[in-house]
């Protein structure tokens, strides 16, 4: 029978440059983290005053019994995002591309769901998740290098999420269709251009997307279940490269932190990035519905966020199995990356966080708000009905004197993932007015649902940093 229980917390050894940072202590409170929370593997990388610490604890598959390293190469999700991102701020920078233009002028022949969209998405939208495009259209359209240009083929059976601009809505579309952007106006396919453009300028040696040459490394697997076990997908389907698909170590993500903490310069001086180029990606473009799961506002690719009074951008990622975590405190030039692969991630990110930022720039962690200890007076039937969009259909009903959460994932995602997460069913604890809280199985922390209404009245509810209309 294969073991799939968590390996001990004992961690391996750390490394450090010379610096103020305690190696060995971060380590062991990772791997005492680690165990605490049911995560199987972890990875940790911390930046400050120029110098990086760097541990590893567990498994890197607990099927296998394979051993989490510092060189170990985990998924880090949508943090792939802001690597795009980047990309594509390059070439603005290049005057290839404009922010405002409409994406159709640079990607001729492109007809997304409605004509809209089609004439009004620019390349701002996309980085903003402010596009419209129902964002969790996944598709599998092979394993070739055409991938990325029959995606965006299919765009028009995407369905509008939300008129243009009207809102935030996290959007994995939007940056499958970047990325082919990128792809078009370069000439270059987009795993061999982002290669080009930031692993290698960047010294990366262990960041990949393609699998042969993620398994030229030690790779970590996805877990899924209690106890943890190996999950039955590795990865999503290629086409969500440009969205999610950067396989990479700490060290090399905190190296891609160092670039934006340097306004764009690489490590050996050469401009990647302009400097405004780099400050605009952490300016605010949109407010978020839901100030409470990632942060107050989005930037072109970063998310942005307030910890006692001080300024962070940073980026979270899953996939199947797998969460990653970045933070970046600009006024301290601290960088912290957390790569895991199951178990009550969000929680090891909560508890190892707030002891590093506390320790190291005396900042607190914001935390996820818990339901109200006091009734909170609302009209409860307004919330009831059933919300839907690509990949995701939520049915809020009443019960017992309270609303109830039915979420329930559709389409090809939904085959990818083991079935008991593919239907959800949580009571909705009240918060405020309009805004409750539930609990995901597994975890300790509450999670924000958010219902509000458009500039047009239309109603939407806001959870999992995504826009949801009403539709009965």
């Amino acid at each position: 029978m294969t073991d799939t229980a968590p390996a001990p917390a004992t961690p391996t050894p750390a490394t450090s440059t010379t610096g103020p940072l305690d190696a060995a202590h971060w380590a062991e409170r990772l791997a005492v983290l680690a165990a605490r929370h049911g995560v199987p593997g972890a990875g940790l990388g911390i930046l400050a005053d120029g110098e990086i610490a760097e541990a590893a604890t567990g498994l890197a598959n607990a099927g296998a019994r394979i051993e989490a390293t510092t060189d170990t190469l985990w998924q880090i999700g949508s943090i792939s995002k802001v690597w795009t991102a980047t990309v594509a701020m390059t070439l603005v920078d290049e005057g290839l591309l404009d922010l405002d233009a409409p994406v159709a002028s640079a990607l001729p022949g492109l007809r997304l769901g409605t004509p809209e969209l089609t004439e009004r998405v620019t390349l701002r939208h996309l980085l903003s998740h402010t596009s419209g495009i129902d964002g969790d259209f996944f598709l599998d359209t092979g394993r070739g290098d055409d991938c990325l240009e029959r995606y965006a083929e299919r765009l028009a059976d995407a369905a509008a999420n939300h008129p243009v601009g009207a809102t935030m809505s996290y959007c994995n579309a939007g940056f499958t269709l970047t990325g082919r952007v990128l792809e078009h106006v370069t000439g270059v396919q987009w795993d061999r251009l982002m290669r080009e453009r930031l692993y290698e300028p960047l010294g990366l040696t262990h960041t990949a997307t393609i699998p042969e040459d993620v398994l030229r490394h030690r790779a970590a697997a996805g877990h899924v279940g209690d106890p943890p076990a190996v999950a039955p997908h590795w990865t999503l389907m290629r086409s969500a490269g440009p969205a999610g698909l950067i396989c990479s170590t700490p060290r090399d993500v905190l190296a891609f932190a160092r670039l934006h903490l340097g306004d764009g310069l690489a490590p050996d001086g050469t401009r990647l990035l302009s400097a405004g180029a780099a400050r605009e990606m952490r300016e605010r473009q949109v407010a978020m519905p839901d100030t409470r799961t990632l942060g107050d506002a989005w930037g072109l690719g970063w998310i942005l966020m307030e910890w006692s009074g001080r300024r962070l951008y940073g980026h979270d990622g899953n996939t199947i199995g797998q969460s990653a975590f970045l933070r970046i405190l600009p006024d301290a030039g601290i960088a912290v990356c957390l790569l895991t692969n199951g178990g009550d991630a969000s929680s090891l990110y909560q508890d190892l966080y707030g002891e590093i930022f506390a320790e190291l720039a005396d900042v607190e962690v914001s935390g996820l708000p818990e339901p109200s200890s006091e009734p909170v007076p609302d009209d409860l039937s307004r919330y009831v009905g059933v919300y839907e969009r690509a990949s995701t259909r939520m049915e809020v009903f009443e019960r017992d004197g309270g609303l109830v959460l039915r979420s329930m994932v559709t389409g090809e995602l939904a085959e990818m993932l083991p079935e008991e997460e593919r239907l959800r069913e949580e009571p909705l604890r009240a918060l405020e007015p309009g805004v409750f809280v539930v609990r995901r199985p597994g975890t300790d922390h509450w999670w924000p649902v958010t219902f509000y209404t458009l500039a047009d009245g239309s109603p939407y509810v806001h959870h999992g940093v995504r826009a949801t209309p009403k539709v009965g």
